[in-house]
């Protein structure tokens, strides 16, 4: 491997990251207060946690600038293999929260595997499209990637964690970007349609919908040779996917996990059951207007009416007490950081630095969009961190780790490994 003589981390990508860890220390500061606290930094309050986690993640950060990054990319898979290895034994030795078994408890703090699996997954695979020189333009290819990608995704979903399940679908972004072809992306918008649909007016109308849209297919063909195959097998297809989503809904989801889907398409309303931390919510972002109602003055997060409002949905605290500019600009941070890190990946000359530049910002758009969007009621509300804003250790020293670690790679401009 070789690298230039000179390091030059990228200052904006650093103002933006130390934007971030202000924005979120400071409203979990105001989401928890109480009224009785006399000093801003302190340690004995789930703020003062917060800076600690701040504080570890910014030392922890410091020795991946110091550490030879050729020793951490040689380290991948057995990093990848430590992490599998990590999820397999929570799911028989970890702490139950929220109904998820996906927590080692040490002491008064607590570790969660699944956040760190995102680092040595992408690093991996990053690794590994690298070494072999592969793109992802063939079925084979997109399943030896996928094989990294499913393994931890299949471990998070038996505790059950669907929100950090649901991030790894983010990845696709890479995907695409190495080669992924237009005609996997079709499968997947028809198998996204065909989903929604069955859960929202049932199998017999999706299977009459899917009927029309056969006709339509078969119709516009452009090979009028295997015009029938071709109908048949998408007709098929379709009706596997309807039939899978169907009993999956019915026999695998929990209770709690289909109403809030159904919550969130329109299929149910409820305001006092999983719908009224969405409603809480809403009003809580609403009520802050064009300018908010000030540092610590939002009375929907005093009054503890948003549940998980120091977690989940902090960005409810920005919303009220800074209103449209304060969301817009945290908003506007994290667009700036996920397309400069999509800027500098561009100007790799290593596909292992482009790889893991993409899958970086794949993964913090999919916290970005889920966690915000479940926030204002357009995903379902599963449970996600906001990156670097929500309290938790585990999250802020994995996203920290990540995001050091890209610095570290841009830096050193990789050109052979």
């Amino acid at each position: 491997m070789r690298s230039t003589n000179k390091i030059s981390y990228d200052k904006i990508l650093i103002c933006i990251y130390s934007a971030l860890l202000f924005i979120g220390y400071f409203s979990i500061y105001s989401s928890s207060f109480s009224g009785t606290e006399t000093k801003i930094l302190t340690v004995s309050t789930i703020s003062g946690k917060q800076l600690i986690f701040i504080i570890v993640s910014l030392i922890t950060g410091l020795l991946i600038l110091l550490t030879d990054v050729k020793f951490i990319i040689r380290s991948s898979y057995f990093l990848y293999a430590l992490s599998i290895i990590s999820l397999i034994l929570v799911l028989i030795f970890g702490k139950e929260v929220g109904g998820a078994k996906a927590w080692f408890s040490m002491g008064g703090f607590g570790f969660q595997p699944s956040e760190f699996v995102k680092l040595t997954t992408i690093l991996s695979i990053s690794k590994y499209i690298h070494d072999n020189e592969i793109y992802l333009n063939s079925l084979k290819n997109i399943i030896k990637i996928s094989l990294f990608i499913m393994i931890p995704a299949f471990l998070i979903l038996l505790q059950p964690d669907a929100g950090s399940t649901l991030v790894f679908l983010g990845l696709v972004i890479m995907i695409f970007r190495e080669g992924f072809q237009n005609r996997y992306v079709f499968s997947i918008v028809i198998t996204s349609l065909f989903s929604i649909l069955t859960i929202l007016i049932g199998v017999s109308k999706t299977i009459i919908f899917l009927i029309f849209c056969t006709v339509i297919f078969f119709v516009f063909l452009k090979k009028y040779s295997k015009r029938l195959m071709l109908s048949f097998i998408f007709f098929i297809t379709c009706s596997v996917i309807i039939s899978g989503i169907n009993f999956a809904y019915e026999n695998i989801l929990q209770p709690h996990q289909k109403e809030r889907i159904d919550i969130i398409i329109g299929k149910e309303k409820n305001k006092l059951g999983s719908g009224y931390n969405l409603n809480q919510s809403l009003i809580a972002i609403g009520s802050g207007g064009i300018t908010g109602k000030g540092f610590l003055k939002g009375t929907q997060n005093k009054g503890n009416f948003v549940p998980e409002q120091n977690t989940d949905f902090i960005f409810c605290t920005i919303g009220e007490e800074f209103g449209f500019i304060g969301s817009l600009t945290t908003l506007s941070l994290f667009f700036s950081l996920i397309l400069r890190i999509i800027y500098l990946s561009e100007k790799q000359y290593s596909r292992l630095n482009r790889v893991y530049g993409y899958s970086l910002a794949s993964i913090i758009f999919t916290h970005v969009f889920v966690n915000i969007g479940m926030t204002v009621g357009l995903v379902p509300v599963i449970g996600i961190p906001l990156p670097f804003l929500s309290y938790g250790g585990s999250s802020m020293l994995s996203f920290s780790l990540m995001f050091f670690l890209f610095l570290k790679l841009n830096a050193s401009k990789l050109e052979r490994f």
